[in-house]
């Protein structure tokens, strides 16, 4: 990492911390007892988190993405444990009880956790078990926890056990809370050093205010002018994540993408029409790196979504397969570019080097949260049926079946395309090398997919 761009993050968290610090030592840190203006700024604070959430949640309908739905989630739990903080402002809707100072730390806590989820590897022991109930989870979450909080502000004082406000609970929550927003915060600045997406660093500046908030729960005096911080932090965590989703959208138009994906009745557009800003943005930086590949990724997606559709595969596959498909040389961003643009014969060290795209590639994407299918189609489309391939010398059906599908989509348009060493080949004498190859390259079955595609003029090239 490049301390000169951490500058602003560390800078994001220090100055707020220390603006808490002098202001708690000076004389007009004064009383500020304003019930309605607290109820005012926390419920800013919780409909722009509810936003946030609603909008997230939307495009996570869309994009396949482990770390999308733990966004909403984290947006969502915010919004609604916080709203609670809110409606339980002392003598405004309840008298004086124990849950504001129970709900305030339990919505940064709960935030926290599913930001930092987020930022774990999409192979991850909780982020597979939590992946698995996708499509329930965000739905159910929001309803128990609605719940939850309507059951509190009926009943307050049954809520009078939990003690997240007073030592030593309010001093663990605090650790977990900076231990995970710290790892979050170094994940998804990792992230952006790869793509330099806007909502990364967004989620970064969100997370270290959630810190710096938690900080002063813990150490500030209820009602002073000092105590009023946090709330504006979060505020501003709010703010920093809706600008970081606009910017998303505004550079990358992905919301009509969504919505032509949304409408199109043709399946093989609407994959491609819903792959996300960020996956696009990887596919353009690869080919911006190696001159004589402008286009195919894009051309080995259509082709590896043809052979999907001739073996009918499920949409959800369909959606997983051009995902990982259209980055599926990223570890290419690696290789020096003279080895890369070499015109010439590769030397037995330069092919080595070459052939460890794959794992950097799996390495990038797996941090990025890349989902299974996606990841193996990156590591394994090098495989090769006969066990030959690299880098795992997998053999047959251990090679995972998308990761087959590109292979000869792969070749199939590496052959028909031009490179400084030769000229492209027909379509017919790449149909005959693969064909030639049936059984020992690349999966029978693929193969005569690919063949029925052809044969029935269903190729797209862009």
């Amino acid at each position: 990492m490049k301390l000169r761009t951490l500058a602003g993050p560390i800078a994001g968290i220090l100055l707020p911390y220390l603006l808490y610090e002098f202001m708690r030592r000076q004389a007009w840190d004064v009383s500020l007892h304003l019930p309605a203006g607290h109820f005012y700024v926390v419920s800013v604070v919780a409909l722009l988190a509810v936003f946030i959430a609603f909008a997230v949640g939307i495009a996570g309908r869309r994009v396949r993405n482990a770390k999308v739905g733990f966004l909403a989630l984290a947006f969502v739990s915010l919004a609604e444990v916080f709203m609670v903080h809110g409606l339980s402002t002392p003598n405004l809707m309840l008298h004086a009880t124990h849950l504001p100072g129970v709900t305030a730390p339990l919505s940064v806590l709960l935030a926290t956790f599913w930001l930092w989820l987020s930022a774990l590897p999409s192979d991850h022991r909780l982020v597979r078990y939590f992946s698995r109930r996708e499509r329930t989870l965000l739905p159910l979450w929001t309803i128990v926890l609605a719940a939850l909080g309507a059951a509190s502000l009926a009943y307050p004082d049954a809520v009078s056990f939990i003690r997240l406000n007073v030592y030593p609970l309010n001093g663990l929550v605090t650790v977990v809370v900076i231990a995970l927003n710290f790892h979050t915060m170094y994940r998804y600045y990792q992230a952006y050093e790869y793509s330099k997406f806007p909502l990364q660093m967004a989620i970064v500046y969100s997370s270290g205010w959630m810190v710096v908030s938690q900080l002063i729960m813990v150490t500030g005096e209820t009602w002073r002018l000092s105590w009023w911080l946090y709330h504006f932090l979060l505020l501003a965590s709010m703010i920093a994540m809706l600008i970081g989703l606009k910017k998303q959208y505004a550079a990358n138009k992905s919301l009509a993408g969504a919505l032509r994906a949304l409408f199109a009745t043709d399946p093989i557009e609407r994959v491609t029409d819903s792959i996300s800003p960020s996956v696009k943005a990887l596919m353009a930086a690869t080919e911006s790196k190696d001159v004589y590949t402008a286009g195919h990724n894009l051309r080995v997606t259509l082709y590896a979504l043809q052979i999907a559709e001739q073996l009918e595969l499920r949409p959800d596959q369909l959606r997983a397969l051009s995902h990982g498909t259209i980055v599926h040389d990223i570890g290419k961003l690696d290789v020096p570019d003279d080895i890369l643009n070499k015109p010439g014969r590769l030397t037995e060290e330069e092919r080595a080097v070459i052939e460890r795209h794959p794992v950097r590639g799996y390495e990038m994407c797996r941090r990025l949260g890349f989902m299974k299918e996606e990841l193996e189609i990156i590591r394994s489309h090098h495989e090769k049926w006969n066990g030959q391939g690299y880098p795992d010398r997998l053999r047959g059906e251990e090679i995972p079946l998308m990761a087959r599908i590109v292979a000869v989509a792969d070749v199939y348009d590496a052959l028909t395309s031009d490179r400084a060493y030769r000229k492209a080949m027909s379509r017919e004498e790449a149909m005959a090398f693969l064909r030639e190859h049936r059984g020992t390259h690349f999966d029978p079955v693929c193969v005569d997919a690919w063949e029925r595609a052809v044969q029935n003029a269903d190729v797209r090239v862009s």
